[in-house]
């Protein structure tokens, strides 16, 4: 059997690539964050509230009516809103009864009808303001029922649909499935498609579960439990905002304070009133704060924590940044096949601006040459990277041969091209031409 163990970057003393992943569902995590933490507020938008044991009921409500409405074990219900508590709830609501989620954004009509038509013979819940789009095309995808979802006035759906409060006045005791968390499927996970057509990652719950223990290891002499406040602007139907913001502060008992989007007066006033200690994001966010001419009057000192994706952050700003607030931004990378985090400047060790930092704990990668993927390049030299770890998913959906492609020996092949240097940090160079 293959050493993974020397594709490891070794860590400073009291952090360990070694650490302890249970065998849990995310609906156990959950619970148990549930039963630590009853009364904390587990979500806040605005006026509206849950707290963990009000989430943690609100799931068990709502998988009932789903096991009464006939949705069988190992169905893919397609679950799809904006940013919102409701859309919080939902996640949990389908990964406690092995049903798997599938979230997407489809706000542009030709996306709309793709994604639509994925879903054939299936139930999906959507947010208010595209079910006209489903109607329209509704003849062609056979969509068996659509529940929808408001977050301002009420919205009645034509019959058989069901709004979602209607949804939930459905009684039926829930009868909780034994769920097998490292081959159940509890998300499908859809990727950019910036080289083809978007696939749906099948991410178990161990996936996920393991990746939200990778980041708090990352974290966990900076997260004190239960007392933290994340700042969730970030889509949560983005595999980012999932994991950092969602999975983490669940895992934590830690609230979700959440923004439909990011609006910088309303952000900055939100911090100001709410004094978040966490605030996940992509560099355009952190640039925007930094450049507003009375940034620290809205008290942005309170953020402590702040990890970056998605395109590299300018040197001169993060530095501004970090100045003004006290907080130090971490960039990293990650991708949907992956849950999503694989790689981060760590905040124990050396950061080196423009690398997307050392692999977390378990995860080791390496460079591999572009043409056939099989011989391993020396530090320094370009080619395509390649990682293994636990939070790497089981395949895509209904696309064997993609999955074979993606998947060879266990290295997830990430169509990526970047080096390593001697110290074992990561860089992106470019996407692999194919």
């Amino acid at each position: 059997m293959e050493d993974v163990k020397k594709w490891f970057t070794p860590y400073p003393e009291a952090y360990t690539h070694d650490i302890h992943i249970e065998d849990i569902s995310l609906f156990d995590m959950l619970k148990e964050t549930a039963e630590r933490y009853p009364a904390h507020t587990a979500t806040r938008m605005y006026q509206h509230t849950l707290t963990y044991q009000e989430l943690y009921h609100s799931v068990r409500v709502f998988a009932g009516a789903l096991q009464k409405k006939g949705l069988k074990r190992r169905s893919c219900s397609d679950y799809a809103a904006k940013l919102s508590a409701i859309y919080n709830k939902l996640f949990w609501h389908c990964s406690s009864g092995r049903h798997c989620y599938s979230g997407q954004s489809y706000a542009c009509r030709t996306r709309a009808r793709a994604y639509f038509k994925r879903f054939r013979g299936k139930k999906i819940i959507i947010l208010d303001d595209f079910y006209t789009r489903l109607q329209e095309i509704r003849n062609r995808v056979d969509i068996e029922e659509a529940i929808t979802v408001s977050l301002q006035k009420p919205f009645v759906p034509a019959s058989p649909d069901l709004s979602f409060l209607d949804f939930l006045t459905i009684k039926y005791e829930f009868n909780q499935p034994v769920i097998h968390p490292s081959h159940d499927i509890a998300v499908l996970q859809y990727t950019g498609g910036t080289t083809g057509p978007s696939k749906g990652a099948m991410l178990t719950h161990t996936n996920i579960y393991t990746n939200a223990v990778q980041s708090y290891e990352i974290f966990k002499h900076d997260i004190e439990l239960g007392k933290e406040k994340c700042l969730t602007v970030i889509p949560l139907f983005h595999v980012f905002g999932m994991t950092s913001c969602m999975h983490l502060s669940i895992l934590c008992g830690n609230e979700i304070l959440l923004l439909p989007r990011f609006d910088l007066e309303e952000v900055l006033n939100t911090i100001k009133k709410e004094q978040p200690s966490i605030f996940p994001g992509v560099p355009t966010m952190y640039v925007a704060i930094t450049n507003h001419p009375q940034a620290e009057e809205y008290n942005i000192e309170s953020i402590r924590i702040c990890n970056s994706g998605s395109a590299p952050m300018p040197v001169e700003l993060m530095k501004e940044f970090e100045r003004k607030t006290g907080a130090k931004v971490l960039e990293g990378y990650g991708l949907s096949e992956a849950s999503p985090v694989t790689h981060c400047n760590l905040p124990f060790c050396e950061r080196k601006p423009g690398t997307v930092g050392l692999g977390v704990p378990q995860t080791a990668y390496k460079i591999v040459d572009v043409a056939t993927g099989t011989k391993e390049l020396p530090r320094g030299e370009l080619g395509e990277i390649v990682i293994k770890g636990p939070q790497v998913m089981k395949g895509y959906w209904n696309q064997p041969e993609e999955t074979a492609h993606a998947l060879r020996n266990g290295w997830l092949y990430t169509g990526d091209i970047g080096q390593i240097d001697e110290d074992g940090y990561l860089s992106i160079v470019d996407r692999k031409k194919i």
